[in-house]
């Protein structure tokens, strides 16, 4: 990976708006408000809840997959 390119382009562009809702909830359901687009006024912690957040949803949703849930 070079150094101009950003880490955080979704590998799936197709997934982009389904992670970007996903974002929203999860931002929601911790109280914190977003904008659309930029969203460079939050705070460390609060950008760091919402994806921390993220992950712990996702392997959530990974494991139940992995077991036949």
């Amino acid at each position: 990976m070079n150094s101009s390119s950003s880490s955080n382009k979704t590998s799936v562009p197709e997934a982009k708006e389904a992670m970007n809702r996903f974002k929203q909830e999860v931002a929601s359901e911790l109280g914190i408000s977003l904008k659309e687009g930029y969203n460079g006024d939050l705070t460390s912690r609060q950008a760091g809840s919402i994806g921390g957040e993220m992950v712990k949803k996702m392997i959530m949703k990974q494991e139940e997959q992995m077991s036949g849930k």
